[in-house]
């Protein structure tokens, strides 16, 4: 079986969002929920909880955004630096 990109979801407290998703997207999530499901052996009963870890998972390994975050904290100690 393929080794899907998110682990086990972590049972949180619920926060409301609302979001509008293109009806594909939405059909990928459900499939992608009931791949996870499989793998993990768990029901993932609203595939919505997935967009959380998604999104966590996304800019974690996202090597241009960690660069600019670096890169955006160094000026901003440079700042407090000059500052003080």
């Amino acid at each position: 079986m393929t080794k899907l990109k998110l682990g086990p979801i972590i049972d949180d407290k619920p926060v409301k969002v609302t979001i509008e998703l293109p009806a594909p997207l939405h059909r990928d999530l459900v499939a992608y929920a009931a791949a996870l499901g499989r793998e993990q052996g768990q029901t993932i009963g609203d595939p919505t909880k997935l967009i959380v870890p998604m999104l966590e998972r996304f800019i974690a390994t996202d090597r241009g955004f960690a660069r600019a975050r670096r890169h955006g904290s160094q000026r901003a100690a440079r700042a407090d630096a000059q500052d003080a």
